[in-house]
């Protein structure tokens, strides 16, 4: 099964739903953003599709893709879990390697005064 941010996180997979963003496009539309082949344009647009963060549809001989809503909320609802879990968990070993309050300062423990 594949994972929906690990999906996302990949540089040219991230760029297209960038692109997807601006609304419906064709394969070879969004090839012309990128220095790779539209073969691999369509296999990362494939990986996309399987998550279900895009989708596509025929029109004639051309296949045109456009983000899926209720994946794309998927995808923001994951960022947002991951993030706050994240955040919680800095704060939490933030606050345990954090020297107490009573505990003496080096410098005022000095005998250089």
């Amino acid at each position: 099964m594949l994972d929906l941010l690990e999906t996302a996180a990949e540089p040219n997979r991230r760029r297209l739903l960038q692109l997807l963003g601006r609304g419906e496009t064709s394969v070879n539309e969004l090839a012309e953003n990128f220095p790779v082949s539209r073969s691999a344009i369509s296999q990362h647009l494939k990986l996309l599709a399987d998550v279900g963060l895009v989708r596509a549809r025929k029109d004639g001989r051309r296949r045109l893709y456009s983000l899926e809503p209720h994946g794309m909320a998927r995808l923001r609802d994951s960022l947002e879990s991951f993030w706050n879990t994240e955040l919680d968990q800095l704060a939490t070993d933030a606050a345990a390697i954090r020297p107490s309050r009573s505990a003496p300062h080096p410098k005022e423990n000095s005998n250089d005064h």
